[in-house]
């Protein structure tokens, strides 16, 4: 029985409600991470290339470095597409009966928030480090200050979005209790159990009259009367 509900196999094939599914705080993460990468995405498209008033090619606003604006744009789409991922995914997830589909859906799912996790803290690295070096000259007008220091914030948020989506993986599973055992020990007469059980019948073969006893008591009637 508990092989039938694990990953909530024994739930499968429920009608879907938008309003619960919405109200999840797993859904929640998930909406917050997919608009962190779009937020990180559209602050490096737009407004990441900028160049000198005396020059007409444009550079990565992170200290004229390219990777970095390609870090950054790469790992905002790929985030936003692995989120419409796995939202469908968590739509469709109750109509899956197989325990062994759910497990792999849960442990994809897990294994990738706990890869994004770990490269948007790369980038966030990676941003912050060539924003700091940065040099005033090349910037001159200083374009595009806020949307870089924007992909650097949601970047740095996201990690810890992911990051909880990835709790299972690190946390340990409570041990199991083995409720049959538990009933046979409580059951089961210890070593103290037969002394009570034959005190108890001594007793109660103390108190039940024999015909001695029934004797006496007509004898003490007789001499009451």
């Amino acid at each position: 029985m508990e092989g039938m509900q694990a990953y909530g196999a024994g739930k499968a094939g429920g009608a879907f409600d938008p309003l619960t599914f919405f109200q999840q705080p797993q859904t929640i993460l998930r909406v917050v991470s997919w608009l962190f990468s779009i937020v990180i995405f559209g602050c490096i498209a737009n407004e990441g290339y900028i160049n000198r008033p005396n020059e007409v090619e444009e550079y990565c606003i992170f200290n004229r470095n390219q990777n970095a604006c390609n870090y950054g744009v790469f790992m905002g789409s790929m985030a936003f597409l692995c989120c419409m991922a796995f939202l469908a995914l968590d739509v469709y997830f109750p109509q899956i009966s197989s325990v062994k589909d759910r497990k792999k859906a849960v442990l994809a799912d897990v294994g990738l928030s706990a890869f994004w996790s770990f490269m948007w803290f790369v980038g966030f690295c990676f941003l912050a480090n060539q924003w700091q070096v940065t040099k005033r000259e090349d910037n001159p007008l200083k374009e595009g200050g806020d949307a870089a220091r924007a992909a650097i914030t949601f970047a740095f948020f996201s990690i810890f979005t992911w990051v909880s989506r990835s709790g299972p993986l690190f946390t340990p599973k409570p041990p199991v209790r083995n409720t049959c055992e538990e009933s046979t020990v409580s059951t089961t007469p210890g070593p103290n159990r037969p002394h009570q059980i034959q005190t108890e019948h001594t007793r109660s073969k103390q108190t039940t009259p024999g015909p001695n006893r029934t004797h006496q008591i007509q004898t003490d009637h007789t001499r009451s009367s």
